[in-house]
């Protein structure tokens, strides 16, 4: 009789933990090739410089007609919700799929169309060639990016990356249609406290 009742508090303790200890989980494990590159603001930023903090990625360009507007809008939401949630140690880093036209400058302008809430949290990076954006999309996010030969745009994906604060994608979300905002940012929170 008293190893039942042992077993049932442990089974009642192993539920308990489980149910609250949340904590964040891994869907995948891939590792962000080394980097640098030119910000919005004009200074390098490198792979390095990102160590320790968590950090949510896409893939934009300012003359896009189609979904980065959106995409961009979306990263938006996902900062409110995260200073709603208290979360501060965080970056949005979005890599532009056209360097050649995406200068620091226009980057600026760019981000200055969106209102943010705080836009020392953003990191919109150039200063690099089209053969390094698209290896460093496919090697470090599994993601296509690719001049169309048929107009200005680029194509690429539209997803969003959470990487955490070793360099690893740890997760990927829609960033266009049904994003999981508030996902988003528990994830961030949960990642960012581990």
């Amino acid at each position: 009789m008293h190893l039942k009742k042992l077993l049932l508090t442990l089974l009642a303790v192993v539920t308990i933990l489980a149910g609250c200890g949340g904590g964040f989980e891994r869907q995948t494990d891939w590792e962000v090739e080394s980097f640098s590159a030119t910000t919005h603001r004009g200074e390098t930023l490198a792979l390095e410089d990102l160590q320790g903090t968590v950090w949510l990625s896409a893939f934009i360009f300012t003359n896009c007609a189609t979904i980065c507007p959106p995409m961009t809008a979306n990263l938006k939401d996902i900062q409110e919700a995260l200073e709603e949630q208290g979360v501060e140690n965080y970056k949005i880093v979005a890599f532009s799929v056209d360097p050649e036209v995406d200068s620091p400058e226009v980057l600026t302008e760019y981000l200055s169309m969106y209102e943010l809430a705080d836009e020392s949290k953003w990191e919109l990076l150039t200063g690099y060639d089209q053969a390094f954006i698209s290896q460093l999309a496919k090697n470090s996010f599994k993601a296509l990016v690719q001049n169309d030969a048929n107009s200005d745009q680029v194509i690429h994906g539209s997803s969003f990356y959470l990487v955490d604060q070793e360099g690893i994608v740890v997760k990927s979300y829609s960033g266009v249609s049904d994003v999981p905002v508030d996902e988003i940012a528990e994830d961030m929170k949960a990642l960012s406290e581990e």
